[in-house]
């Protein structure tokens, strides 16, 4: 099969068009033959040499696909050859093939496309997970969302909206800030040229936002803390601007606030299973009336896989990037 492999840790021309034998599911797996891939932030670190893959998955960069399933392995339950489906990967996504855990593929909705369907996973399990289950954002809440129109923002704003929040949004441009609203941010906040902490005091009366999803912690971290309501939730998910932060806790401590992170990929099969779970009982209904869409920027052939990671890197995006193969 064609695969994109890492030869080695490094720059984007590391990125290596190769062929390898078709894997075979084991118990409890299926094997899809792949219409499409999403590109993520960790599938670039992995490239980096930063975010290496769990023991036993494949050593290919790919977190998300959406394909048919063409084989199935022992006790694989809930699926049948010829299901189209999205899945959510450990590695292996660059590729014409890939197993995938049957617990964890979900039906493509209805009224979406392969490739529209292979930018949900990674980015909905996320969201979910760390919004909804972490931060426990409810109906009639206020929420900022650093990082808006990435894949996992644009998501998570409507997402929050369907919810009953009422949702602000970082982006780094005037056009970015627009995009946030048209997804249903109130207001977006240029960081560039406004103070987010500010921004967030007069919007609420200085009341603060009683969650934040943050992608960037570094100096983030106690702004963060500075925006947040009374019994505030932030919670952390990636670490763009670096993994160490100089806190006031005297702020933790005056406004009872909660400080929490996940990661997704090292997660066991089960821990993920339910979250697959929770997605197709809350969020594949909102995705099957439209509701919530997954915004898909570009599109770039497999063997062009360095350009997609290329434009991720220049963060010129607005939501997700796809590979596409001969199916989709």
């Amino acid at each position: 099969m064609a695969a994109i492999e890492i030869q080695e840790p490094g720059s984007l021309g590391r990125l290596h068009a190769t062929t390898r034998p078709v894997p075979r599911p084991a118990r409890g797996e299926v094997l899809l033959r792949v219409a499409a891939a999403g590109v993520n932030r960790p599938d670039v670190m992995q490239r980096q040499g930063r975010h290496p893959p769990p023991p036993g998955a494949s050593d290919l960069p790919g977190l998300e696909v959406a394909g048919t399933v063409v084989a199935l392995g022992p006790d694989a339950g809930g699926l049948n050859l010829g299901d189209r489906v999205t899945a959510l990967l450990p590695g292996g996504g660059y590729a014409a093939f890939a197993v995938a855990a049957a617990p964890l593929c979900l039906p493509i909705p209805k009224n979406l496309s392969l490739i529209d369907a292979a930018a949900l996973p990674e980015t909905c399990f996320t969201v979910w997970t760390n919004l909804f289950e972490r931060g426990r954002l409810r109906a009639g809440e206020t929420v900022l969302i650093h990082g808006g129109t990435s894949g996992i923002g644009t998501v998570a704003i409507q997402l929050a909206k369907a919810w009953g929040a009422r949702v602000y949004a970082t982006a780094g441009s005037a056009e970015k800030t627009r995009a946030c609203e048209a997804y249903g941010a109130v207001r977006g906040i240029d960081y560039h040229t406004e103070d987010f902490v500010a921004v967030i005091a007069g919007e609420t009366g200085n009341r603060g936002v009683d969650v934040i999803l943050d992608m960037v912690a570094g100096s983030y971290v106690n702004r963060n803390f500075e925006a947040a309501a009374f019994e505030g939730r932030v919670v952390t998910i990636s670490l763009l601007g670096g993994a160490r932060a100089e806190i006031d806790m005297g702020l933790v401590l005056r406004k009872r606030l909660t400080l929490t992170g996940s990661t997704l990929r090292q997660r066991s099969v089960a821990e993920k299973a339910a979250i697959a779970a929770a997605l197709r009982e809350h969020v594949w209904p909102l995705l099957e009336r439209g509701a919530v869409r997954p915004i898909v920027y570009a599109t770039y052939p497999l063997g062009e896989a360095a350009a997609a990671q290329a434009l991720m890197e220049s963060s010129k995006h607005l939501g997700k990037i796809v590979l596409t193969l001969p199916d989709a």
